[in-house]
């Protein structure tokens, strides 16, 4: 009701239960809310039952206790307090802490400055009054200024003294001689006169005195149980506070003196062999890291506060630790897929450190929350500390349990024996497989479904029944350094493992418990072929090497290479050092001669005829001990490079596997077969010292040549003219790049390209892979191409051939050492190689050098077009190292120019880092760019780049060059070529690969003289011949018209006319004279 504007009370029963409005809501001062609601400030007081760490009075123990938060609370504040008070007086040396169970009564006392007893000009009361007894009272208000104590809020002290019966302040203030001493009593609601008196200047001191109102936490008494956690926490201020404080325990002197003893109380766990390995990082941070369970643990301190949880600081060291630990792990061990919570599982850390302005979760501040940022130190784990605790121990810890976690991962996907499979659409399933006759059954694994049409066609003439088919696409995983996850993902391994019922970690004694007895490679009779044999032998001696042991369990299906007919003759031959040796024993004038590289190439009926004959194609590998397995091993592991390098490296040409017999050995298999597939490899991966090329590219320049390719040709077309004439087995997209590779003649790429390209080839915006499709581009030779590699040397080559077929040469003999001018990338079995450009004109001078007998002169990288600088830098490995530079420079206070980039650092890539500069991924992070501007074109590079000054100081501090990723690094130390003679070999310098060149050179511009001079000889007797002809054409000494072939030829030799060597003769280059015609015709 209102009267005159004013609200009266109204006499409304409206509220429910009778209550009034005054009844339900209330006000209540800060000390009575305080203790209305005690879990907003000190945390629970109920009784809870918890298992923590207390000290029982002989030794640290994890145990259920009973407690309750609030009283431990009330005492952690008042012994952070005297922590603190280190901080402000460094000559603090004693903390006396006595805990009287019978008499309710705990006392905290510590020396170092007191509490100043003055009285507050604007609060009017004294200063140990006003921090002790009024609350939101602190000395740490000011957050401008740093400080690294544990008190921040305004509460501590207090609280202990609202949830007391009695809490007693006495301090001494030396600096103005007064002894100070209050008692409060009724939770602080009732303050004693303070009794001031004086003292001696050498007195400083504080001690504080209180009794817990243990009725508010459900007590009667001081338990045991938490007389034990308290007794644990003093313990801990020993640690944390170190040897310069003398802490005592009920007139008991701690015997700790650094947070390395203090570490040392924590018992071991069971079986923890590890040791616990100690470091103080600065004066803020130490930290010890031991072994855990099996389930992280951590004991950790910010500003003498026992951080229960942790929290960020706990989680800075952890989180380098267990990710560099990480890196570490699966850079040794890449198959092992360690993760960063399987290390973070078995370490102990023990964290104390002191934290600028520290900001906790709660007001029981029992986890950190202030981020690391802010923390105003930084604790960077050192690596010695990481290598110690990797060979600790720790490694062995995690990386069982990253078997243990990889094994019960494979083992989702094991098979099982059973009649009926379903979910594999391209398995063709044997009829009785998986039944009581699947130990005689066979499972046909085809290189690709063209094979298995054939194995089909095949199964026409020994069934079904016994015979399953299972097409592989592509190479199987070398799953003996791959990851489980990646095994985990292969679809064929998954299959494979179901298909014949495999069970991950089973040895086996016999195949009766698999859906197949056998298991058949069928594939092509080239390298590949051997590889895909190599690698599914691989799969199953790294996870099932039993099987390899039982008789007939695993076996091959050969096919012929080459077959000669004659008739209804026919041979056919399985290596090619057979059909050779064949050839050079038979004449095979009117043999018809076919290649068949793949099982594509046999028809259904040439299939059939396999099959029948299956005890001779069907060759069984056979185990004779553990040197297959060391074989095997050697050719797969990645452990075993050296090894694998020695055994390349006694390849010996004309190697084959001789396949007349029943059986094969698997370590013949792999050093008579599967060497030719690594040998190979390694030739298409790494270019020969004499002419710069790997095996693709000199098939395309065989071609270029042979079509004398002057005029503009598509890509495309010139993929299958390269095909069909030089024996190219290999993708048509792998023989395009390759093309286009070599016209490539952006920044970074080629510094004589031999092709020219006509069309869109890549650009260095995107380092080449912006180049246009295959058939829109067109390309010819480059006008240097022939002058680098003379026409005149052709004669002197030696040509390959291939399915009867003349190719490309072993190498060709360019006048430059092409593989220094244009550089070379390239990993192969074994080996990888890594060689720079270098600048034609400097390798030009130091090969006139040579030619006058003078030493050569050093060369360093260089890249046609390329603006920025390469300079050598000190390096850590053999060979020397080069740091190539960008282009950047400041234009004003917020501005920057980048006008170039380093060698293969491509345009878009580079924007793209510019993108997270200006839009970082953490969003937390400050952006360093404001924006940037492009001015670039396809040939050159320049960004704009707007900073924030803060930043442009920071980029300056730094360097440029560094800030924005414009520097990187080559080395000379990979220089690996085949040289003259195929053999590999690695090459300390640039300027030895030049000297070898040189020398080989030399040779063969003595035998291009000779060649030239003999070709000439030859063309003088031609043309002197030709001239007497005519002569005695003209003078009747010769008659030509009307009379046959033999007898102008027998008139001739009667003249001593010379013979010249007809056009098929070896090394001819002249066109013979082996045809007359009429005299008109001359």
């Amino acid at each position: 009701m209102v009267q005159g504007g004013v609200l009266e009370p109204s006499t409304a029963q409206n509220v429910p239960g009778g209550k009034t409005i005054e009844d339900i809501y209330q006000k209540k001062t800060q000390l009575e809310h305080i203790l209305l609601r005690p879990d907003t400030y000190v945390g629970s007081t109920e009784r809870q039952d918890q298992k923590l760490w207390v000290h029982d009075g002989e030794g640290l123990v994890h145990k259920e206790i009973s407690y309750v938060p609030g009283l431990y609370k009330i005492f952690d504040e008042i012994l952070v307090n005297a922590a603190d008070n280190k901080v402000r007086d460094a000559s603090m040396d004693v903390v006396m802490v006595v805990v009287d169970q019978a008499a309710n009564s705990i006392q905290v006392h510590n020396n170092g400055a007191g509490v100043p007893v003055e009285i507050h000009k604007e609060e009017k009361i004294h200063v140990p009054e006003l921090i002790f007894g009024h609350l939101l009272t602190s000395s740490n208000y000011n957050d401008k200024e740093k400080k690294v104590t544990g008190g921040r809020n305004g509460y501590g002290a207090k609280l202990a003294n609202i949830f007391s019966t009695e809490f007693i302040v006495e301090t001494c203030d030396g600096k103005r001689q007064r002894r100070y001493r209050q008692v409060f009593s009724r939770n602080m609601s009732v303050a004693g006169k303070p009794v001031i008196t004086s003292c001696a200047a050498s007195d400083n001191w504080t001690c504080i005195t209180f009794k817990p109102d243990l009725p508010k936490f459900g007590m009667v008494s001081l338990e045991d149980d938490t007389v034990a956690l308290m007794r644990k926490r003093v313990y801990d201020l020993t640690g944390v506070l170190g040897k310069t404080v003398k802490v005592s325990f009920n007139g008991i002197k701690l015997p700790i003196k650094t947070f390395q003893d203090y570490v040392n109380l924590y018992p071991r766990l069971e079986g923890d062999a590890m040791p616990r390995i100690y470091e103080r990082i600065n004066d803020r941070w130490e930290v010890c890291i031991g072994a855990s369970d099996g389930q992280f643990r951590q004991v950790s301190f910010a500003n003498s506060i026992c951080t229960i949880k942790g929290g960020t600081h706990a989680n800075y060291i952890t989180d380098q630790i267990t990710n560099k630990i990480t890196e570490m792990l699966n850079k040794k061990n890449k198959s092992s897929n360690v993760k960063p919570f399987m290390v973070k599982n078995y370490l102990w850390v023990f964290v104390n450190c002191m934290i600028e302005n520290p900001a906790f979760d709660s007001q029981t501040k029992e986890t950190l929350t202030l981020r690391a940022s802010s923390f105003g130190s930084k604790c960077e784990v050192p690596e010695k500390l990481l290598k110690r605790l990797a060979d600790g121990g720790l490694r062995d810890l995690v990386m069982n349990f990253a078997t243990f976690k990889q094994d019960k991962e494979m083992k989702k996907s094991d098979g099982a024996k059973r009649s009926r499979l379903t979910g594999i659409p391209k398995l063709d399933d044997a009829n009785d497989a998986g039944g009581r006759n699947s130990e005689y059954c066979t499972l046909i694994l085809t290189e690709g479904d063209s094979a298995k049409s054939l194995a089909v066609a095949g199964l026409s003439v020994i069934g079904r029944d016994h015979y399953g088919i299972f097409p592989l696409r592509g190479k199987l995983l070398n799953v003996r350094d791959a990851t489980a996850a990646q095994i985990g993902a292969n679809a064929e391994i998954q299959n494979i493992k179901q298909i014949m019922g495999l069970q991950h970690g089973k040895s086996y004694d016999s195949v009766k418990s698999l859906r197949y007895g056998h298991l058949m490679i069928m594939t092509d009779q080239d390298h590949d072929g051997s590889h895909i044999k190599g690698l599914i032998m691989n799969f199953f001696h790294h996870f099932y090497p039993s099987l390899l042991q039982l008789p007939s369990f695993l076996v091959e299906f050969i096919t012929p290479i080459i077959k000669a007919s004659k008739g209804t003759q026919v041979h056919s031959f399985y290596t090619m050092p057979e059909y050779e040796n064949w050839k050079e024993s038979t004449n095979t004038k009117g043999w018809h001669i076919k290649y068949y590289k793949g099982l594509g190439t046999s028809d259904a009926k040439e299939a059939k005829a396999y099959f029948a004959e299956l005890a001779r194609n069907r060759k069984e590998f056979v185990w004779h001990g553990d040197t297959d397995g060391a074989a095997i091993e050697m050719a797969f592991s990645k452990k075993r490079v050296e090894e694998r390098k020695q055994w390349l490296r006694d390849f010996v040409p004309g190697t084959y596997l001789d396949q007349s017999g029943g059986h094969v050995g698997y370590e013949d298999f792999i050093n008579r077969e599967l060497i030719l597939f690594s040998r190979a490899d390694l030739e298409r991966s790494i270019p020969s010292m004499v002419d710069g090329l790997k095996p693709g590219q000199r098939k395309i320049l065989y071609c270029c040549f042979k079509r004398n390719l002057k005029n503009e040709i598509k890509v495309a077309q010139l993929v299958g003219y390269v095909a069909e004439h030089s024996a190219y087995h290999h993708g048509e997209t792998s023989l395009a790049g390759t093309i286009v590779g070599m016209a490539h003649d952006f920044v970074g790429s080629n510094n004589i390209n031999l092709l020219h390209p006509a069309g869109q080839f890549g650009t260095r915006l995107q380092g080449g892979k912006d180049a246009a499709s295959a058939r829109y581009i067109h390309t010819h030779l480059a006008p240097l191409t022939r002058h680098i590699f003379h026409p005149a040397d052709d004669v002197l080559l030696t040509y390959l051939n291939e399915e009867g077929q003349r190719i490309e040469p072993r190498w060709y003999m360019p006048i430059l050492p092409m593989v220094l001018v244009n550089g070379a990338e390239g990993i192969g079995t074994g080996w990888s190689t890594s060689i720079p450009n270098y600048s034609p004109r400097d390798i030009v001078a130091n090969l006139q050098r040579l030619l006058q007998g003078e030493e050569v002169m050093p060369m360093a990288p260089w890249y046609r077009g390329f603006k920025g600088s390469i300079e050598e830098i000190p390096s850590k490995t053999n060979g020397k190292s080069y740091a190539i530079n960008g282009i950047i420079n400041q234009l004003d206070d917020s501005r920057l120019d980048v006008t170039e980039l380093p060698v293969r650092k491509w345009t878009q890539d580079y924007k793209e880092m510019l993108e997270l500069l200006v839009k970082p991924e953490d969003k937390n992070a400050a952006p360093t760019l404001i924006d940037y501007s492009q001015h670039h074109t396809d040939a050159t590079v320049h960004f704009t780049l707007q900073l924030p000054p803060e930043k442009m100081q920071e980029a300056l501090s730094a360097g440029l060059l560094q800030k924005f990723k414009l520097t990187s690094r080559t080395s000379i130390g990979n220089m690996v070529l085949f040289d003259q003679d195929g053999k590999i070999k690695r090459y300390e310098t640039a300027e030895a690969i030049l000297e070898e060149f040189f020398h080989l050179r030399l040779d063969y511009y003595s035998r291009r003289r000779s060649a030239l001079i003999k070709a000439a000889e030859a063309q003088l007797l031609k043309l002197s011949n030709q001239m007497r002809f005519i002569m005695a054409v003209i003078s009747g000494s010769i008659v030509v018209s009307n009379r046959k072939r033999a007898d102008i030829e027998q008139d001739l030799q009667a003249q001593d006319f010379d013979r010249i060597a007809p056009a098929s003769a070896k090394n001819s280059i002249w066109m013979p004279y082996n045809k007359i015609g009429s005299q008109q015709e001359l």
